[in-house]
């Protein structure tokens, strides 16, 4: 047998590390969302443990290789990152109290949307019983989950969220990181969907009022699409100016356009259509005006947002 010497100046030969595998996780809820959630988790390889609190839903997660349980303690105990998605934090704390005990130095990320105060009360509730915890938000339907659009927020300890990223990135490859505050996810989802459903509701007025004078839906909606166009440029240009103070109003007064939001309260109402949104709409803009701002630009409607009159007991 020849003993062969290694030369110094040649690297030795070694065999490559293998990958790390994907880490187990657990998945309370199997709602529309629920389900997606772990779907994504079993398409990236990641060992997949799924409850919910009505038995027999996720028969399709079984099939693709997901272990369902009877119990969430059982669950939890699967997984060191434990995924809850319910209805609201009403319904996830009356799952995750009795667990508290097993969910004791773990990872948990609650994907339940609700407010900013709730999830700042689940962190408090979470450091209490030794679990580590992020909040989040879910921004997308269902069928965008585990795609590269799929956008989702974090919040929480960043020391947390970096040591799990790779695992929660597989529901998104929008996925955000906002900051420690555990109120943040809710912040912006609250302030997104505000947005979004404030739009939704004009939009279908808008095909209400249109449509009251036999005008069909199709026929506007180029137009409507059309408009859109406007909207990123003016979403800019209000942020800088929410964030100056200062609202430019020379081309287009507060004044002027209280009169045409009238105009179309006006048009409403006798094509026998509901106004109160509308009536909401010029409420917030006359408060603006009668605070001075009717010379200034649309976005001075934020002093009146901040600031709403008080309730009538």
């Amino acid at each position: 047998m020849t003993n062969q010497s290694h030369d110094p100046s040649t690297p030795p030969v070694t065999s490559p590390s293998p990958a790390a595998s994907p880490s187990p996780v657990t998945v309370l809820g199997l709602g529309a969302m629920g389900r997606a959630l772990a779907g994504a988790f079993l398409k990236a390889g990641h060992p997949t443990t799924v409850w919910n609190r009505t038995p027999g839903k996720g028969d399709d997660l079984l099939a693709a290789g997901a272990t369902r349980t009877a119990t969430a303690a059982e669950a939890v105990r699967a997984s060191e990152v434990v995924i809850v998605c319910l209805y609201d934090y009403d319904v996830s704390r009356a799952v995750l109290g009795p667990i508290a005990q097993e969910l004791a130095g773990r990872v948990l990320v609650n994907l339940t949307s609700d407010t900013p105060e709730r999830s700042r009360e689940a962190a408090a509730w979470a450091a209490e019983h030794g679990i580590a915890y992020l909040d989040g938000a879910i921004l997308v339907p269902v069928t965008v989950i585990g795609t590269a659009d799929a956008l989702l927020f974090h919040s929480g300890p960043k020391s947390v969220y970096d040591r799990h990223a790779s695992t929660l990135k597989v529901l998104g490859g929008n996925t955000v990181y906002l900051g420690e505050d555990h109120g943040l996810a809710a912040v912006y989802d609250n302030a997104l969907l505000d947005f979004f459903w404030t739009s939704m509701s004009g939009l279908v007025h808008a095909f209400a009022l249109a449509g009251a004078d036999g005008v069909k839906g199709a026929d506007l909606a180029p137009y409507l699409s059309a408009l859109l166009s406007i909207f990123p440029s003016a979403i800019g240009s209000t942020a800088v100016e929410v964030d100056s103070g200062e609202y430019p109003g020379d081309q287009a007064p507060l004044v002027t356009e209280a009169a045409n939001v009238d105009h179309i309260i006006h048009a409403s109402a006798h094509r026998g259509l509901d106004v109160e949104s509308l009536n909401g709409v010029k409420a917030v803009l006359d408060r603006a005006i009668a605070k001075g701002h009717g010379a200034d630009g649309w976005t001075a409607i934020i002093e009146a947002v901040r600031t709403p009159e008080p309730t009538v007991s």
